[in-house]
């Protein structure tokens, strides 16, 4: 059952089906062929029951903050501020796109989202202040994938879901881990300014620093808000979304006076269809791992291992190989229902931390978004700024192989992603 269902999964991506088919086509014939005693009702009912969690009403809230920041002065005054802080040292617009990029993440959970936004306002300015057009569209790309692993991550919160993991453990690792690899970043930034002999700008004076800040004030109460309700105990990561959206709003149309009622319902409408799309790949998803679980898929990986003898770090890396191969040709949500199925039961089987694992997985989905031929963030990129493909997989290289090394680093030292969640919560 098991090798027909994968064979006609492939079948059906490699002909250009939806992903929405790749994953609901599977699993209808898993059921009709293999379970066909099994209620049409059923079969229903796992779709619905699948994504009527409460957990997953965060999704829809964060996409529409995400839209709302995007689209108004909330995210260009973040970005502001950063660049009042770092921006005048050697390559400072470099690190102005990476903590932009951190910052966008903070209240979007998007990868694409952070790509399309932070392209449109930082990339001329990386031109001009000397970087090349190859490791800027590296660097905006790359960046970008913070956002997966910076609170609140639309990936944690599936995978919370799917696992039962707790979304606030996976939030406080993630931030941890998504500082080392701005922070890997921030070295090649380093280099490349100094290879092409970048200079410092003047210096930003206090008062300038101090006018940036008061700028973002309202800005900065939106990750505040979040990360502090969340890890402070106020909220819960859905009632922080919710929370956000409110306050995106308020802050928008009565403080910044940029989000008109027409303007709302555009971008609500927007985040209708992103949320839709992403509920009905949960959806098929929940069936095709329901079948998965039927078939007993996790107890065969399980066996198959014990047989040859390997442990959790030869478990990892296949894990690894896995998520970086997927990445490289499907969304990243359709990455998760797929692998996490059958492979997080070994996982934990194997005495490996769900909260680690989850940062593990959601590392490799980043990586293999920007990595070619077909990394969804290269072709938003593409889009977005208008340049070709291969412009930006020139630039991507190097962020690439940072990627690589952060990804064994933080693999093989469990207790850098679970150092701050057993800080905040303990073990």
């Amino acid at each position: 059952m098991l090798y027909l269902v994968i064979l006609l999964a492939v079948c059906l991506l490699v002909a250009g089906f939806e992903m929405l088919l790749v994953l609901g086509i599977p699993a209808l014939a898993a059921k009709t062929i293999f379970y066909g005693s099994m209620p049409d009702l059923a079969f229903v009912q796992k779709a619905i029951g699948g994504i009527n969690h409460s957990t997953l009403l965060a999704i829809p809230f964060f996409i529409l903050a995400a839209q709302l920041m995007g689209s108004g002065q909330i995210a260009s005054r973040l970005t502001g501020l950063v660049k009042a802080l770092v921006g005048h040292t050697r390559g400072g617009m470099g690190y102005t796109v990476i903590g932009g990029s951190m910052a966008f993440g903070s209240v979007s959970g998007s990868a694409p989202a952070t790509v399309a936004a932070m392209g449109r306002m930082v990339y001329p300015e990386m031109r001009r202040a000397g970087f090349s057009e190859k490791f800027s569209l590296g660097l905006l790309v790359a960046s970008a994938e913070t956002a997966l692993l910076i609170p609140p991550s639309i990936t944690f919160i599936i995978y919370g879901w799917m696992t039962g993991s707790s979304i606030a453990r996976l939030f406080a690792g993630g931030l941890a881990v998504g500082l080392v690899l701005g922070l890997a970043f921030a070295i090649l930034v380093k280099l490349a300014a100094k290879r092409s002999g970048l200079e410092p700008h003047g210096r930003t004076t206090a008062s300038e620093k101090l006018a940036a800040l008061r700028a973002a004030g309202w800005a900065l109460g939106m990750p505040v808000i979040i990360l502090g309700g969340i890890y402070g105990g106020v909220f819960t990561p859905t009632e922080a979304a919710a929370v956000s959206v409110v306050y995106a709003i308020l802050v928008e149309a009565f403080v910044y006076r940029n989000l008109t009622f027409a303007k709302l319902v555009e971008i609500t409408e927007k985040s209708a269809i992103s949320t839709a799309t992403i509920f009905i790949l949960l959806a098929m998803g929940g069936i095709l791992a329901f079948f998965i679980t039927l078939a007993q898929v996790p107890a065969e990986i399980s066996a198959f291992l014990t047989a040859i003898d390997a442990g959790p770090l030869t478990f990892l890396l296949a894990v690894n190989v896995c998520f970086l191969i997927a990445g490289m040709f499907i969304d990243p949500n359709s990455a998760l229902l797929i692998l996490v199925p059958p492979l997080y039961p070994v996982a934990t089987a194997l005495g490996i931390d769900p909260i680690h694992f989850g940062i593990v997985v959601t590392l490799n989905i980043g990586l293999g978004m920007i990595t070619p031929p077909f990394g969804l963030d290269i072709f938003v990129a593409s889009s977005t700024l208008d340049k070709p493909v291969m412009s930006i997989i020139r630039g991507v290289w190097p962020f690439i192989a940072a990627n690589i090394v952060v990804l064994a680093i933080i693999t093989y030292i469990p207790s850098i992603s679970l150092f701050i969640p057993n800080l905040l919560f303990g073990r």
